[in-house]
């Protein structure tokens, strides 16, 4: 496969993630804000904003503006809207290898995007948060139904796999565990699509141990760290399995992120929250050194398209 056609795939897949994940989050955080009205909200707004690698500047920090950065701003990698237009164009440019229905699905999605930005300035942002959602998960359905499970596939799944525990971290870096109310926990949880997974899973007892738990370790929750460390790590021995020997695996990448998977499961519930501040920078530094290692094995040739960075926290 050409190294161009990887990228973009690989691409394809982080940017829908991030597309959706931050239309979970944006959704969950206006609704609190509209729910609990004697918040502090620019306090709430500035952390939502601090956890998505965003600086808002000196001026003040409201709702409307909060929208804008995150939701509609076409320059910024961190918005929702330059996340779908970054997976369009890659997609333009892996056509050959996408089916006819899963490029059809991005180029309407893209194109209703101007549209949907109209109908929130009348009904409110939670539409444009909830087109984006349903249009995500259609194609990530497609994605599921339409390509063939070969080196395209993927590396369009190691990008969404990277991304959630990105966006995993991000959100156990916000102040939602340490105030420990069952509202805010519950809204953590919907904010990683995980909500009623964690309510069977642990019979509604929500506290900030079960929350980091879950997140964190659940290796059967396709939204926790533990569960996509696994998938990166298994996506990267099917891209390369000639790198592992009798003495063990030589890929760094994936050491990094087995270390990092044993280091969760070996924790108690206690120790996940003792340490947590140092597990969130070292899943953030350790998603973005993998990336930089893909990319300097698989698509460090590829010279033809220069892709937005990676927004760091």
């Amino acid at each position: 496969m050409l190294s161009r056609i990887a990228e973009s795939l690989y691409w394809i897949g982080r940017y829908l993630e991030r597309a959706d994940a931050k239309a979970r989050v944006l959704d969950v955080h206006l609704t609190r804000i509209q729910d609990e009205p004697g918040t502090d909200q620019e306090r709430q707004l500035r952390t939502l904003l601090a956890a998505m690698g965003v600086d808002p500047g000196d001026g003040p920090v409201t709702p409307s503006s909060v929208v804008g950065l995150l939701a509609f701003d076409q320059e910024s990698p961190a918005s929702i809207t330059a996340a779908l237009t970054a997976a369009r164009e890659n997609a333009r440019g892996a056509r050959e290898i996408l089916s006819s229905e899963l490029w059809e699905a991005l180029n309407v999605t893209w194109h209703g995007l101007a549209e949907r930005r109209m109908a929130a300035a009348v009904l409110g942002p939670q539409v444009f948060c909830h087109y984006v959602r349903e249009r995500t998960a259609m194609t990530t359905g497609l994605i599921s139904t339409t390509m063939v499970r070969d080196d395209g596939w993927r590396f369009l799944s190691l990008g969404v796999a990277l991304e959630r525990i990105d966006m995993a971290a991000r959100m156990l870096s916000t102040p939602a565990l340490a105030e420990g109310r069952p509202s805010v926990l519950a809204g953590l949880l919907r904010s990683v699509g995980g909500h009623d997974t964690f309510v069977r899973v642990y019979q509604g007892a929500v506290s900030p141990a079960n929350v980091a738990e879950f997140l964190l370790r659940d290796q059967l929750s396709p939204r926790s760290v533990a569960f996509s460390l696994a998938a990166a790590e298994s996506l990267l021995r099917e891209l390369d399995p000639g790198l592992d020997d009798r003495l063990g695996v030589a890929d760094g990448a994936r050491r990094a992120l087995g270390r990092m998977r044993l280091a969760l499961e070996f924790r108690s519930s206690a120790e996940l929250l003792d340490d947590l501040p140092s597990l969130i920078e070292s899943l953030l530094r350790l998603t973005s050194r993998t990336s930089d290692e893909v990319t300097s094995r698989y698509f460090g040739k590829s010279l033809l398209v220069r892709w937005a960075e990676e927004v760091a926290l």
